[in-house]
């Protein structure tokens, strides 16, 4: 360890007295460099070969420092002295793809005051960098991580946004597309070329014995597009793609291919990104014999990014997309893991307890599975850019007496409008009609019965939202709902989109609607007005700060009951959430409500409720109730 700090400590001048800056820099070398050391020699051990790329991945480090701007090390240095900053009742995000919101990144500076108006203190902006014509799965076949798409802008521009965003108090978030790179990306045309380093940073192989083997055990994610895991290139070698042919998976199993990821990782940090979002991370480490999906490796190889960027970027933070079983949701959150997380299971049992109107299955999720460490956060989101799958334990609902096989072909069923009486105008993503199986896509107004007029449905949309917002966690906004847009089923009409039907839920931005937030006569102007009050109330009350939950029973099936306590240690009042998912009048009994204070104040409508008598919420009502 002495030599790694002394390296990293003198410059061109020699062993003169170290700036702030390198004083900086090697406090924290001193103090993750071990964890780094120990990480990196679990997944690669000791050999020259290994040792070579350590090394270089130290003087990488040490080089994205020297060039990282000083405004990002005074960023830096702000967010070390206030660690739990993203776990505050003022943050909100919002998430939209740059060329469907803004047209491009001059577009989206000119959106930064609605930002600012709506109360964003965080910012998703959908993959905008370099990726293949056509088709390229929404930009998640990434072609460089250090041009942007030249339709929107440059990464000068983009450099810009996120300065211009860090004055406002608005933190950038891009996604980290680790798992693959477009089969466009340098490194994959070498690799097809036959370059032997630039080979082994894919899984290629000369013919189909180790694919065969592997596909064992691995599953078909994307079959519509290939079978299996494996696709075949033009000259006969089989190159592994989890997803679409047109996405390689990087080998992690090669030293140099976490260096080089961990130099891209370290460029966008110091373009001013504040959070990754490190996409797909169960799929990040193949072994074979197994399902090749959250195995060890995927952990500390994050972990390892992680002591990376705390060394050279201190104020980066990785938020976890991890689709899968909720157990194994969990087990990639943690301060030297991913700070932040999707919750996948609260925004699946939302909608579910939208269709059934019983609450139980929510109640138990945020019972069983909310809790995570006090310095971590879930991301919690009413649906994102992508389909809704229902990724609920199977063995919470048999608990509750729930067959989940036939409680996600109702969901499916439902959300798509083949069950009777539905209110929503979702889409099936892969839908296979015999066996019922399809995840859904679609916007949220469309989902939850705006398309069709439904009387219910305005009250969906805000009641789904206060959960979000009052559960703990950041809540995030995907761009537009806040004013109700509706399904866009003109992507049937562009080629490269037709064929996978998320782009149902991924409209442009709805001008005319936006232009209507100011009256509350319309669908728009009803929902706009009500995000911006809920926001408000949940930015003035403490108690929505941390993720601290303890359920509430309220003895009736239809009714969500819930205490939130702020930050632990804070000293804050507790508000007590209680939400109406029937479409019917529902009431808590005067001795459900004996334990509380006589007199409760509701925050969201300012009233005053007696606890001595029942508490009648209405359709797609709910309270939040302060002493």
């Amino acid at each position: 360890m002495t030599d790694h700090l002394t390296l990293h400590a003198e410059n061109d001048e020699g062993a003169r007295q170290p700036s702030r800056d390198e004083a900086d820099y090697q406090r924290r070398l001193g103090e993750h460099l071990p964890r780094l050391e120990r990480l990196f020699g679990t997944l690669y051990g000791h050999g020259d070969e290994a040792d070579a790329e350590f090394q270089r991945l130290l003087d990488d480090s040490a080089e994205s420092w020297r060039r990282r701007d000083p405004d990002l090390k005074a960023h830096d240095a702000s967010r070390e002295a206030d660690p739990g900053w993203f776990l505050s009742n003022r943050m909100l995000g919002g998430v939209c793809y740059v060329d469907l919101y803004a047209t491009d990144l001059a577009g989206l500076e000119r959106r930064l005051d609605y930002f600012e108006e709506l109360g964003l203190s965080y910012l998703h902006l959908m993959p905008l960098f370099l990726a293949p014509e056509g088709n390229s799965d929404g930009g998640y076949a990434v072609s460089s991580y250090r041009q942007v798409n030249p339709n929107l802008g440059t990464m000068a521009g983009l450099r810009a946004v996120a300065a211009e965003l860090r004055g406002r108090d608005i933190s950038l978030v891009v996604d980290f597309i680790f798992n693959h790179t477009s089969n466009e990306h340098e490194w994959a045309e070498k690799a097809r070329a036959g370059d032997p380093e630039f080979e082994k940073y894919y899984h290629i192989y000369p013919d189909r014995t180790m694919p065969d083997r592997f596909e064992e055990t691995t599953r078909e994610i994307f079959p519509d597009d290939h079978p299996g895991s494996f696709i075949q290139l033009d000259d006969g070698r089989w190159v592994w793609a989890t997803f679409y042919s047109f996405q390689w998976d990087l080998n992690y199993a090669n030293p140099a291919v976490f260096r080089a990821m961990a130099g891209e990782m370290l460029f966008l940090a110091n373009q001013g990104v504040e959070i990754l979002r490190m996409d797909a991370v169960a799929f990040i480490w193949k072994q074979l014999g197994t399902v090749c999906e959250n195995l060890p490796e995927a952990h500390l190889l994050l972990q390892a990014f992680n002591a990376v960027c705390r060394i050279a970027a201190p104020s980066l933070l990785f938020k976890s997309e991890a689709i899968v079983h909720p157990d194994e949701v969990s087990k990639y959150i943690s301060p030297e893991e991913c700070q932040l997380s999707y919750n996948p299971l609260q925004m699946a049992l939302i909608w579910s307890t939208l269709a059934t109107r019983d609450v139980a299955l929510l109640s138990q999720a945020l019972e069983r599975r909310h809790t995570i460490d006090d310095q971590t956060a879930w991301v919690n989101y009413v649906r994102s850019h992508d389909d809704i799958g229902w990724t609920f334990a199977d063995e919470d609902a048999r608990e509750l007496g729930i067959d989940p096989a036939e409680h996600r072909r109702f969901l499916n069923s439902f959300y798509v409008n083949r069950f009777e009486g539905s209110f929503a105008r979702g889409v099936p993503f892969q839908d296979n009609p015999k066996t019922g199986d399809c995840r859904i896509s679609g916007t949220t107004a469309s989902l939850a019965g705006l398309e069709q007029n439904d009387d219910g449905a305005i009250g969906r949309i805000v009641l789904a939202h206060s959960i979000v917002l009052s559960t703990g966690g950041i809540p995030l906004v995907y761009l537009g709902d806040e004013v109700g847009q509706l399904n866009y089923y003109d992507y049937l009409d562009v080629p490269e989109h037709s064929g996978d039907s998320r782009w149902v839920g991924r409209p442009p931005y709805p001008s005319p609607l936006y232009a209507e937030r100011g009256d509350e006569s319309t669908s728009a102007g009803a929902l706009y007005s009500a995000f911006r009050h809920l926001i408000a109330v949940r930015t003035a009350t403490a108690a929505f700060a941390g993720g601290r939950l303890a359920i509430f029973d309220t003895k009736n099936s239809h009714i969500l009951g819930f205490q939130r306590f702020g930050i632990a240690g804070g000293g804050t009042h507790p508000v007590t959430v209680f939400a109406n998912f029937s479409d019917t009048p529902q009431s808590i009994d005067e001795l459900t409500l004996s334990g509380f204070e006589s007199t409760l104040i509701d925050l969201v409508s300012g009233s005053t409720v007696d606890t001595a008598n029942a508490l009648t919420l209405p359709a797609h009502g709910f309270v939040w109730l302060a002493g």
